[in-house]
């Protein structure tokens, strides 16, 4: 019996709660689905008796992809629905064509958060079928449906050993470039076709600066609690772990949902960050932190014009002051952030069902795709699950091979960061199933 739906994330923290909550309410309507990792290894069911009928990927930018998240996982298949994760550009990329898929890409189901997204996806050549205005699911959660989901500000201090009576400040972290090699920063590049150099070197400008804030602020603070919330693509590194041994009042931390972290926070502060959106939506406000200027071709669109904190006087006095309101114009974050009635995830679960019943809306596959089955990816991904089952780094095991050992390593690095426990997935689905339930019925009742 084949599978109805088969969803792909990358990141875990900032995608699995979003895609654990469609495929709740998928269940709930009577279809069958399932959430797999990226990098998990490749499962002979899904290219036979367990083929999905729709693939609903994470990121889908061109041929390559599709072929590397879509034929590499379950075959040939032209219902395929793309989540779409990165949408909040600066103008240099929403010119450009990476960011508005290549080749075959453009034949996907690409899902836009807002209005904005879509109209520069059409302009740019994806037809309006493939373009669909859905939100962005991981807003939802900060609805009034959700009202109690994220636990408080005591209850969260409490389970990271954070003192609940001190202020507890947020930073939102974005600098995924900063810990990235320049080797790593080249290849990127090589892969995108747009050189990412520049922009590693005003991430690691701007973390540099802004950390050198927090340890003279958190100094003259002891009074206050902060947060560092890292990127999803952000590795832990010797400057965070030498201020965290510096400053105890400064936690380095990735474990949970950052909407959770943004709900308990007193201050909330950000860089060029997404989740700017996830504040809004949760009624609060933030301060944008830019001891480094941004050059417009890597500032994402959303953050012109807004209202920036450029030097360390103007951080303490925006971190001890009353609120200035939010730095961004409300028109601007809502042309790229759709709120509506409805919640997003029924809006994008509208979506695939209507894919999983029509026929496919176009042929990702079909003339301009080469298909290549990557038998080196096939048997390094199982070899390096092997080797994280036994907790066992490549490093050690192929130390005799350096150039294998670094590419294992590698790969074995992604994997550890994206595993996600069976009982932290068991307690997320039975934490989020009663609100899907309880939606649920009240919109089958027309409420």
């Amino acid at each position: 019996m084949g599978l109805d739906f088969l969803i792909l994330y990358e990141h875990p923290v900032r995608e699995y709660e979003s895609d654990l909550l469609l495929k709740l309410e998928l269940e709930r309507r009577g279809y069958t689905a399932e959430i797999r990792q990226l990098l998990d290894r490749k499962r002979l069911r899904y290219f036979t008796w367990k083929k999905p009928r729709v693939l609903v990927g994470s990121c889908m930018y061109d041929n390559a992809a599709i072929n590397s998240h879509v034929y590499n996982n379950i075959g040939r298949c032209d219902r395929v629905v793309n989540l779409h994760w990165e949408q909040m550009l600066s103008d240099t990329q929403e010119e450009g064509d990476w960011f508005n898929f290549k080749g075959n890409a453009k034949k996907c189901v690409q899902t836009c958060w807002g209005e904005k997204t879509a109209q520069r996806l059409r302009a740019h050549g994806v037809a309006e079928r493939n373009s669909p205005v859905t939100g962005a699911v991981m807003m939802d959660f900060l609805r009034p449906e959700f009202a109690g989901y994220f636990a408080g500000k005591e209850a969260l201090c409490q389970k990271y050993g954070l003192d609940p009576a001190k202020a507890l400040h947020l930073y939102i972290s974005s600098f995924g470039y900063a810990s990235m090699t320049d080797e790593e920063v080249r290849e990127l590049s090589e892969m995108a076709g747009t050189d990412f150099a520049g922009f590693a070197a005003v991430n690691r400008d701007s973390m540099d600066e802004t950390l050198r804030w927090f340890d003279q602020y958190l100094a003259a603070h002891p009074e206050v609690e902060l947060v560092y919330r890292r990127h999803p693509s952000e590795w832990n590194s010797h400057k965070l772990e030498a201020l965290a041994r510096r400053r105890p009042n400064f936690h380095v931390l990735f474990e949970g949902s950052v909407k959770e972290w943004i709900v308990a926070a007193d201050s909330i502060s950000i860089w060029m960050s997404t989740a700017i959106a996830e504040v809004y939506m949760a009624g609060k406000s933030c301060h944008i932190l830019r001891p480094t200027p941004i050059p417009h071709e890597y500032d994402p669109v959303i953050y012109a014009g807004a209202r920036y904190v450029t030097h360390y006087e103007d951080f303490c006095a925006a971190m001890d002051g009353p609120d200035q309101g939010f730095p961004i114009d409300r028109a601007v974050i809502e042309g790229y952030f759709s709120a509506g009635e409805k919640p997003a995830y029924l809006r994008m679960a509208d979506l695939l069902e209507e894919v999983w019943c029509e026929e496919p809306r176009d042929t990702p596959m079909g003339e301009g795709f080469s298909p290549h089955f990557n038998k080196l990816k096939f048997l390094a991904l199982w070899g390096v699950h092997i080797l994280f089952a036994l907790r066992l780094e490549p490093k050690r095991a192929f130390f005799f091979c350096p150039p294998l050992a670094r590419f294992a390593q590698r790969i074995y690095g992604y994997v550890q960061k994206a595993y996600l426990p069976r009982a932290q997935r068991e307690a997320m689905e039975a934490r989020l199933r009663p609100y899907v339930e309880k939606i649920g019925r009240a919109q089958d009742a027309g409420g």
